[in-house]
Order: C-alpha cells, then structure tokens, then sequence
C-alpha cells in the first residue's frame, strides 16, 4: 500500500517544522534548561502540525516508543477510557525518563472525563509528561486550560503550502505549474495535510508527471476557471443573469460553494493587487496561467471597473454563512445581486 504524502513527508525534527518558530523556540528552550512542564495544550486548525511537533518533542525529552502513547480522544471520549489511562500514568516508564501522553482532539473528552483527567493533570506524578491536543479551543473546560501551558499554532500562509507542494512533487519525480500549485495551496484551506492530500490524488492521476492546473481541477473537483472567471466578469458588467448562471452552473456540477467562493476571492484579491501593488506584478504574473493573468490585467488597468474591496467584503460574508445555509449557494447569489445593485444605483 502506498504510504499517504502527508505520512512519508511528516517532520521528524524541530528543524523540518514550518511557521511555528514561536512554538519550537519555546520547547527547545524548555529542553535546553530542563524545565519540562507537567501538561502542554496545543490548539489550532487541522493538519497544521500539532501532532508531529507534540512527537517530536516526546522524542527530544529521551521518550522511547514504548513510553509514548497516542489517544484519539474521538474514540475513547469516556470515563472508563481515562480511568484506564489514570491506571497506565501511575506506573514508572519502561526505559526512559518520561512517559508521554499526547491526546488528540481532546475536546471530545465527556464532562465525566474531564473531571477525572483534572484530578490526574493537577497532580501528575513527576515521570508523566501530557501533550493535549485540539481544534476546538473553546470546548475545554476552563480548569482544563489553566493547568496546562498553551501553544496557539499557526496556519500556513498560500505561499508557504505552494512551496511545500512544489519540493514534495519534485521530490515524487513531478512538476507543477505555479498555477497549480498555487491553486493546490488555494484548495488546501491553510492546511498542511489537506494540502499534500489533494497533491496526492493529483500525481496518482497524472500521465505524463507534469500537472497543469486542468488536471487540479478535474481531480479535486474544483470549478473550472473559465467558471470562476465568468462570475467575476458578471460583476464587473453588472450582469446579473450571467453571474446567477455561473453560481447555477458550480451548483450543477456539485461544486463545493465555499470553494467556488474561495476562488473568486482569491482572484478579487489579485485584481486588486495588481491594481495597487505594481511591484507585486511578476510574482501574481508568475502563479497564475497566461490567460488569467490576462483576465485579471484587464480588469485592474480599467478606471471605471466595479472591482474593489467592497466586492472582496460582500463575498467574505458570503463565504461566512455558506456553510451553514439551508441552501449553500443562497448567500452567495444574495451578495451578486446585492453588488450588482448597487453598481445601478
């Protein structure tokens, strides 16, 4: 069985780890000095890293593999889970100093498990080191929190996902386009693993091993950019059949509307860029194909254009509430209409 991209390629020292600097230069502080706390919470978005610098850390504090012990807190939510883990903690290490408990999506724990992990975290025997993790920050008890020390981590930005894509496929034998590399990063949501899951099923489709953004779009399902290009178009005329169509079209072809949103935002974005940041002109000409950067051109170079950052604040809000209307696609023709509106008045 081929092994996953985000398995193969997951940092296995503090010096592979990529935009938590404020996190690893605390833990290798901790290290160096020897004042290793009781209890670390990690929180922030999926596939960001949380779990491989929590073993990585495991692993610089002397922890053998028998001696660490991962939870899915998902599936072992109850009391009698953590009843079972309090036994285990009491226990000395087999061969090393610390034995490590990193707890996955710790906010899945029951009130009941809470209450009795509490006890042990707030009198941990001294060979016990905890590492929770989580995504939903706001879902732990306050008792919880206040026990632990507390690392926020942060999401990568769209250049540093399209760096990473780009040296992995290279890695793999292949080539991206920046296009498609840069709508990779696009789709994978600021989200390392999300992003090396899509490349994943992008290279095991790929004849030739040179991935244009056509083949993107047609393994992750993502709009068609001539789609994309279209409702930005209807906008920028004020055509407001020719914008519903478009979102009509994305809906027939079961696009994703966030992800259809997502992607008229991010070339909004580079509109505006190039329309008031000339300097960044290579570098947007460089990521995107020859046709949508002259699409883009054209609309930024036009004095009278109905593209600004107003239309960028409609279609965030849009994208907000899209995920949990009744009707996905709602939001975001209110906000078409809503823009082209105003266009008329």
């Amino acid at each position: 069985m081929e092994l996953a991209l985000y398995r193969k390629y997951r940092p296995s020292s503090f010096k592979e780890i990529i935009g938590q600097d404020h996190i690893v230069n605390v833990l290798k502080g901790s290290i160096d000095s020897g004042k290793i706390s009781h209890a670390y919470l990690f929180f922030g978005t999926r596939g960001i890293g949380k779990t491989s610098i929590a073993r990585i850390f495991a692993s610089q504090i002397g922890t053998a593999s028998d001696d660490l012990y991962e939870i899915d807190a998902a599936s072992n939510r109850g009391i009698d889970d953590v009843r079972e883990l309090k036994e285990g903690v009491s226990t000395l290490p087999f061969r090393s100093k610390y034995k490590v408990y990193i707890i996955d999506e710790v906010h899945m724990l029951t009130k009941e498990a809470f209450n009795a992990l509490l006890k042990t975290l707030e009198e941990p025997p001294r060979h016990v080191v905890f590492i929770l993790a989580t995504t939903e920050m706001e879902k732990l008890p306050e008792t919880v929190v206040s026990r632990c020390q507390v690392f926020q981590f942060k999401k990568p930005s769209q250049e540093v996902l399209k760096n990473v894509v780009i040296s992995i496929a290279k890695k793999e034998g292949y080539t991206l386009e920046p296009s498609s590399a840069e709508l990779i990063a696009v789709l994978g949501d600021r989200s390392f693993r999300d992003a090396q899951n899509i490349l994943q099923k992008v290279l095991s489709f790929s004849k030739d091993k040179k991935i244009s953004a056509d083949e993107v779009e047609l393994v992750s399902g993502a709009p068609k950019g001539e789609l994309v290009n279209d409702f930005i178009e209807a906008i920028e005329v004020s055509d407001l059949e020719r914008g519903l169509m478009a979102v009509r079209r994305a809906n027939d072809a079961n696009v994703d509307m966030r992800v259809f949103i997502k992607l008229v935002m991010h070339k909004i974005r580079l509109i505006l860029l190039l329309k008031y940041a000339k300097d960044m002109e290579q570098l947007i000409k460089d990521e995107v194909t020859e046709s949508d950067y002259s699409f883009l051109q054209k609309i930024a170079e036009n004095p009278e254009s109905k593209i600004s950052s107003k239309t960028l604040l409609e279609l965030l809000n849009a994208y907000d509430v899209a995920g949990y209307a009744h009707l996905p696609e709602l939001p975001l023709e209110l906000a078409l209409i809503s823009l082209i509106s105003k266009h008329s008045d």
